[in-house]
């Protein structure tokens, strides 16, 4: 489903998962002066409550769109978060772990880009993370710098000159940063779910390597955490 609104600003897709970071992330890139269009993706997650975090994210914090586009990873399986056979786990693990979902943010930003295309949009934003990450290798700089170039030589767009750009405004953040600037920003926290394996009605379950980070950024910044946990 998707709300298109008119508007005179550059326009940017946005990837927004419902969590603390794409939430911050788009709060950015509105404040950077773009017409947002907020993009999710429904790939078989075992926590699809993050797609109803997403939809009240990006209300309330005015995205111009919010569409949601399916595609099932899970008939591909592979990890902890489309598997409900693999288990979330609940401590610090060492090497890419299980909740690394193959391709994963190559296909969400293959999505945005056509999407971008379309609209006429040279800017994408995404919330990846290469200081507080999980492990994940599509998080890195370089993962970025490449798929910029491959935009600019897969696209109508890029090949009449109008290349695109690749924002990933927390590359280098901590978790305390983050958390620090959505505030600053505006963002209410509360109505992410950055959680693994949240349950129904969207509470985390405080164990997890995404709960772990979410809380240990917002002691660092020394703000209440609005998380609700099981």
């Amino acid at each position: 489903m998707s709300t298109v609104m008119s508007g005179a600003k550059p326009r940017a897709v946005v990837l927004l998962s419902g969590g603390l970071d794409s939430a911050t992330v788009l709060a950015i890139a509105k404040t950077q002066g773009f017409d947002a269009y907020a993009l999710s993706v429904a790939y078989g997650q075992r926590h699809l409550i993050e797609l109803e975090a997403a939809a009240r994210v990006a209300t309330q914090l005015g995205a111009s769109a919010h569409q949601v586009m399916h595609v099932d990873l899970d008939v591909v399986g592979g990890s902890a978060l489309t598997d409900r056979n693999i288990a979330v786990p609940q401590s610090p693990s060492t090497g890419i772990p299980v909740t690394y979902v193959p391709a994963r943010n190559t296909l969400f930003l293959s999505l945005a880009l056509g999407w971008a295309e379309v609209l006429g949009a040279s800017d994408l934003f995404i919330g990846v993370n290469a200081v507080d990450y999980s492990g994940y290798p599509d998080c890195r700089p370089e993962f970025i710098q490449a798929f910029e170039r491959l935009a600019d030589l897969a696209t109508r767009a890029g090949v009449e000159g109008r290349g695109f750009r690749i924002h990933a405004p927390l590359q280098y953040w901590s978790k305390k940063q983050i958390v620090e600037k959505g505030t600053e920003l505006g963002v209410d926290f509360a109505q992410t779910v950055s959680c693994y394996s949240a349950d129904d009605e969207g509470r985390a379950c405080g164990r997890c390597d995404s709960c772990r980070l979410r809380v240990e950024g917002f002691i660092a910044a020394g703000i209440a955490d609005p998380t609700r946990y099981a």
